[in-house]
């Protein structure tokens, strides 16, 4: 896979406020980048500059190897944006949204209404189709939002909040066709969201974004492994453990703390490859193993240690 999004020391400025702050990273061709932080972090305006819609004040951007800075109307020709708001013309039909959005966007007339008709079947709104949008529920206008961004079929969309303010059946929905959009169509997609569960179940890869500063950029497992050491294990045994069992896994090289109340031990290891040590050891001391889960962080654990880490 290519490079979708790459910048360099990518900064913006608004008079003495600096939005985007010297930010360098990459977004891979199929990925789902997550970018994450409070409000005023600088993410608006890096969706801003990555569709050319404002230019850097410093450093460089490319999308799919065009330019920002020399290339805004073929980089926006690929991009697709689905912003917090749908924005949509509640007076008309959902098929007259697409028909319009669609030759503002340059969808060849003769292809234009196999596409819509196309799109409007995909996202499931096709027997509402010539129903007015202001009819529609909040998580069938988000749909229509999302099929007008997809019309011209781009490779890259920018999702600002897609699931806010959607009822769990409607956010789950829209959850099940961005993955579908990356997995199994091959779409890029850039996810601006404070929904941090929603970000750990849909990412690759997140950018944690404070005062206009890329503070950290990895897989949620990366990240980790950045922030803290070693990883809890808990293990549940069918009987109380042999009463020594404790000095015998703090005999194991790496384990950091042993815990042991009634049938559950707790074990911190530095790496994956000790657990199943701690598990032959708890056996061999005459221990019923009955369940071994390692216990991740979360990405809302990590995210927060990273902001009090930024602040601190």
């Amino acid at each position: 896979m290519g490079v979708a999004v790459a910048t360099e020391g990518l900064t913006r400025t608004f008079g003495a406020v600096t939005a985007v702050d010297h930010i360098t990273f990459h977004i891979e061709e199929g990925e789902v980048f997550g970018l994450l932080g409070p409000n005023g972090a600088g993410k608006t305006t890096m969706v801003r500059l990555l569709n050319a819609l404002i230019l850097p004040t410093s450093g460089s951007a490319t999308v799919f190897g065009k330019s920002v800075l020399q290339q805004g109307d073929s980089v926006r020709s690929m991009t697709g944006v689905l912003t917090e708001s749908p924005n949509l013309y509640e007076r008309l039909s959902a098929r007259r949204n697409l028909t319009f959005f669609g030759r503002l966007y340059g969808v060849p007339e003769a292809d234009l209404k196999s596409r819509v008709d196309r799109t409007l079947t995909w996202l499931g709104l096709a027997d509402r189709a010539d129903d007015l949008a202001g009819t529609f529920s909040k998580g069938m206008k988000q749909r229509l939002a999302l099929a007008r961004a997809l019309l011209h079929d781009p490779p890259l969309l920018f999702l600002d909040e897609p699931t806010s303010g959607l009822d769990p059946s409607a956010a789950r929905e829209v959850d099940t066709l961005i993955a579908e959009l990356s997995r199994e169509r091959g779409r890029t997609v850039l996810l601006c969201t404070h929904n941090l569960v929603e970000a750990q179940r849909l990412c690759d890869r997140v950018g944690v974004l404070a005062n206009g500063r890329m503070i950290a950029c990895g897989s949620v497992q990366e990240l980790a492994q950045r922030l803290w050491s070693s990883m809890a294990v808990e293990i549940d045994l069918l009987v109380p453990p042999p009463p020594d069992l404790g000095e015998i896994l703090g005999a194991i090289p790496g384990l950091s703390m042993v815990t042991v109340e009634g049938t559950r031990i707790e074990v911190r290891v530095n790496t994956r490859e000790q657990v199943p040590e701690a598990v032959s050891a708890i056996v061999g001391a005459g221990g019923q193993v009955l369940r071994v889960v390692p216990r991740e962080h979360t990405l809302e654990e990590i995210y927060f240690a990273l902001q009090k880490e930024e602040r601190s």
